[in-house]
């Protein structure tokens, strides 16, 4: 497949899932985003529009490849950053990527940085 169509059908799948979803103050959203270099998570209150927490590959300083431990320890530094605000539940959003590899890597991160979802 072309790039432009798997864009375009993950792009479908991202508006099919967060049709469903949406993030609260008491719950707010953890989205995650995966590129061919880094992978990067946000906590999200959809209600007031603002980011909460973020992080990235780049923000731990790894200039290495993408890879599930890299993407675990995303994870638990974003749960790290929840904790200090406030936030123990959330909402997961995939983002229309499969929930396997460095997505699922991300939320037993967050899962063992002390988040529940």
């Amino acid at each position: 497949m072309s790039t432009s169509k798997i864009t375009n059908r993950r792009e479908r799948i991202k508006m099919g899932v967060r049709k469903k979803i949406n993030g609260t103050t008491e719950k707010p959203r953890l989205s995650v985003f995966r590129s061919n270099k880094g992978i990067y998570a946000q906590i999200i209150d959809d209600t007031k529009g603002i980011t909460i927490a973020s992080a990235s590959t780049a923000e731990l300083g790894e200039k290495s490849k993408l890879t599930v431990e890299t993407s675990k320890s995303v994870g638990k530094k974003i749960a790290e950053k929840a904790k200090a605000s406030g936030i123990n539940t959330i909402v997961f959003d995939r983002n229309g990527y499969l929930y396997h590899g460095n997505i699922k890597a991300v939320a037993e991160g967050a899962r063992e940085g002390g988040l529940t979802f």
